[in-house]
């Protein structure tokens, strides 16, 4: 293992290079997914990478409306209404001399990088400077992504022969709500254990929070602001739901608890109703997004959240006639790894191995692919990777060279350990 990390330090330059030409492409996300992606630019360059380095298979997985659908109506799960163009999955295999296998899943589209402007460094440039590499998508998650396919390089370069086989997925439209991850999972990608390469700041993230987002519709009738009593003002009956949905909350933070994640919570991101000050306003609607905890399913979140709705218009002698709205426009189920799986603890002795300490378990309170290849590919799943959450979808992103060194250190270790 020795030998491992010092020839991994022998050819960090190398490694930061093609990581460095990743950050050069521009795949960014239109619209969050919904008007496209220019994910093919960065798989392009990766297929490159991949033949260089002897990939039994490379697979091409376009994205289609169709499976979307299909995982919809049989997971919850799955964002419709994106534009697919020229988007595609793709998929590596590097096979080893032994029977088990490895998959490293990491998204190659990134967000927009709005006003260059605002730009220390051009955003695709991939420039280096005081240790850190600035560039959109550096951090989430391009370095972990490269990592994982620079573990490969580094155990070639270091003339060690895989125990098994190691497979990555680069996939598209995750910041689109994981649309990629999910036509992987849908058309049998797996393997014996799977790794979520998505930044976690030199912490292994065992679990996540579901999440649904609703919209909440309400009527009224529009007046003159001097005739009010003649009216019925909407935006006063979505606060009254809003009070009625806090309660619901505390209600939950009494309830539910879990070793690794915060309480089920609601948040009000976007309130719309009214034309004029002097107008009883006759519509309004929010937009919230409920976060809840693995134990928990999607359908109790639904009725729970659209019970409290209609009990709060029963003891309203308007909305009990003029019944407020609910509907749901994007869903994530949650996450979470058995502790006790060998998975974890070959992860964190590799961890201890690759960098000499111990590795803290954590959960995270933002969902991610993870929950995908758990919850439907039913593989044994965790996330780590370079990189830190305050830089995701930051101005000026970027992502420290030794965490990414640090990174293909780990999931070399990891290969080594897992497989064999």
């Amino acid at each position: 293992m020795t030998d491992l990390m010092k020839s991994i330090e022998a050819h960090r330059d190398d490694y930061v290079e093609h990581l460095v030409k990743l950050v050069q492409c521009d795949t960014h996300d239109i619209d969050h997914g919904i008007g496209g992606g220019l994910e093919k630019n960065g798989q392009e360059y990766l297929r490159t990478v991949f033949e260089e380095l002897g990939a039994s298979r490379i697979k091409e997985d376009p994205l289609t409306e169709a499976v979307i659908t299909a995982c919809r109506e049989k997971y919850h799960e799955g964002n419709p209404g994106h534009d697919y163009k020229d988007r595609y999955n793709l998929y590596a295999s590097f096979p080893g001399t032994g029977e088990k296998s490895i998959l490293f899943d990491g998204h190659v589209d990134s967000m927009p990088a709005g006003n260059h402007d605002n730009w220390l460094h051009d955003p695709y440039g991939g420039v280096i400077e005081a240790g850190k590499l600035y560039g959109v998508g550096a951090c989430d998650m391009k370095a972990g992504l490269m990592a994982s396919i620079m573990a490969v390089k580094a155990l070639q370069d270091a003339g060690i022969e895989l125990p098994g086989t190691v497979k990555i997925a680069s996939v598209c439209d995750e910041e689109g709500g994981g649309n990629g991850s999910l036509v992987a999972a849908m058309h049998g990608e797996k393997a014996d254990a799977v790794v979520v390469c998505e930044p976690t700041d030199y912490e292994l993230i065992a679990a996540h929070m579901g999440w649904v987002f609703f919209k909440v519709e309400t009527e009224g009738i529009a007046v003159h602001s001097g005739l009010k009593l003649k009216g019925v003002n909407a935006i006063d009956k979505i606060i009254k739901i809003i009070h009625a949905l806090e309660e619901m909350e505390h209600r939950w933070l009494l309830t539910y608890k879990h070793p690794l994640l915060p309480p089920p919570s609601g948040n009000v991101g976007v309130i719309t109703g009214g034309d004029a000050g002097s107008t009883v306003p006759d519509y309004c609607s929010i937009q919230l997004c409920v976060h809840y905890q693995p134990g928990m399913t999607y359908d109790q979140v639904v009725r729970e959240f659209t019970d409290a709705v209609m009990l709060c218009a029963d003891g309203d002698a308007w909305l009990r006639e003029h019944r407020p709205k609910v509907s749901v426009y994007q869903t994530g189920n949650p996450f979470e790894m058995d502790l006790a799986h060998p998975f974890v603890k070959v992860f964190r002795d590799s961890f201890r191995e690759a960098i000499g300490r111990e590795v803290p378990i954590v959960g995270s309170p933002a969902g991610c692919d993870s929950r995908t290849w758990r919850n439907i590919a039913l593989c044994p799943t965790l996330q780590y990777g370079p990189g830190r959450l305050a830089q995701c979808h930051a101005v000026n992103e970027y992502v420290e060279i030794q965490q990414y060194i640090d990174a293909i250190k780990i999931y070399a270790s990891l290969i080594l350990n897992w497989c064999k």
